[in-house]
């Protein structure tokens, strides 16, 4: 027998988890200001998350999900990306988004019902957030081949959790994306759980980047808890896409410190000695750690920038709470541009009630 033809899987990193640099770090990570910029949308994500979190619990926000432990992956990813890139996330880049200039009021609204949150105010071209697991990955696939056939250098990229890739629809649009050398960057969130699903009980593959070799994708993997090894991997994705090379799977592993989402309760399938094990690496606090090292980061920074991003937080949360809830007509107003007639039956019903009840 001989071998036809072999691959291998690389692994990015650039900080250990304590910070220490392990090997030349990339142009932009050389810049403090630049490190700290990432730092700091990391900080600010983490922030939201708290408040979020406690909004539900307060009844006054739906269901969330925190990125808790995972925000190197957004902040990462999303640093990277041009503005006119088009971004697909799942329901946990809140961190990207935020650094896209999707507002915080606007995930609020989202996460409160009301789907005025997915009407962004500057981020026009990206997908709008993405609950059931792994539909995004067509829908970039989709985007991908538009942004191809109309000859611009822009990139549809989509992000999902580990879960996502044991979908068809990951595999479908993995495929397509290879068949046709689409711009397309798919990043995979290897946070260790689908819900309360762990990785090893969902695949057998020893990576999830792997995954890209059947499709003819070059596929990678990165620590997700540093910043810099996923900003770096994205930026060479994205470069290869804007050159014709193609697609490329990038798995971030990182870890799910918190609950799936607010309507979970992880302790019911893990043990709290493992999510400690996994506090240790996370990405701020690793980032946060080798700033210091540099002399670049003093416990005055830190308690300043916690203040601003708590009050930046308060500030969204209030005028989040103060605008007026959505009336049941306006989930008919936005279907069709003329409504057909038994629809346009419906919400002149609906406005009757409306007006009858107040």
């Amino acid at each position: 027998m001989r071998t036809l033809v072999s691959f291998a899987i690389g692994f990015e990193r650039y900080l250990d988890e304590n910070g220490v640099q392990l090997e030349e770090l990339p142009q932009f990570a050389r810049s403090i200001d630049s490190l700290v910029d990432l730092y700091r949308a990391m900080v600010l994500t983490r922030a939201f998350d708290e408040k979020a979190v406690a909004l539900q619990r307060t009844g006054r926000l739906g269901t969330v999900a925190s990125s808790l432990g995972q925000e190197a992956v957004g902040i990462g990813v999303a640093s990277a990306m041009r503005a006119d890139d088009v971004f697909l996330p799942s329901f946990r880049e809140q961190g990207a988004m935020f650094w896209r200039g999707v507002t915080m009021t606007e995930v609020l609204l989202y996460w409160g019902g009301d789907e005025r949150g997915s009407m962004f105010a500057s981020a026009v071209g990206d997908f709008p957030i993405c609950v059931p697991v792994a539909s995004q990955f067509p829908h970039a696939a989709g985007a991908a081949l538009a942004l191809k056939l109309r000859r611009e250098r822009r990139v549809a990229v989509a992000m999902g959790g580990d879960g996502a890739t044991s979908k068809g629809d990951f595999y479908e649009a993995l495929n397509i994306a290879g068949v046709w050398q689409l711009p397309a960057v798919f990043v995979i969130n290897n946070n260790q759980w689908a819900i309360s699903v762990p990785r090893n009980a969902q695949t057998a593959a020893e990576t999830l980047a792997q995954k890209a070799i059947a499709a003819g994708v070059h596929g990678l993997q990165v620590d997700g808890n540093d910043v810099i090894a996923v900003r770096t991997a994205t930026e060479r994705a994205l470069e290869r896409a804007r050159s014709g090379q193609g697609p490329t799977l990038i798995e971030a592993v990182t870890y799910r410190l918190c609950d799936h989402t607010t309507a979970d309760d992880a302790r019911r399938y893990r043990d709290d000695a493992e999510v400690s094990r996994h506090f240790k690496g996370e990405p701020i606090a690793r980032l946060r750690a080798h700033l210091v090292s540099r002399d670049a980061w003093k416990r005055d920074d830190e308690a300043a920038l916690l203040s601003r991003c708590r009050d930046e937080v308060d500030r969204a949360v209030e005028k989040y709470l103060a605008i007026a809830a959505p009336v049941p007509t306006d989930m008919l107003d936005h279907l069709f541009e003329q409504l057909p007639a038994a629809l346009a039956d419906q919400r002149h019903a609906l406005a009757s009630l409306e007006t009858s009840h107040g």
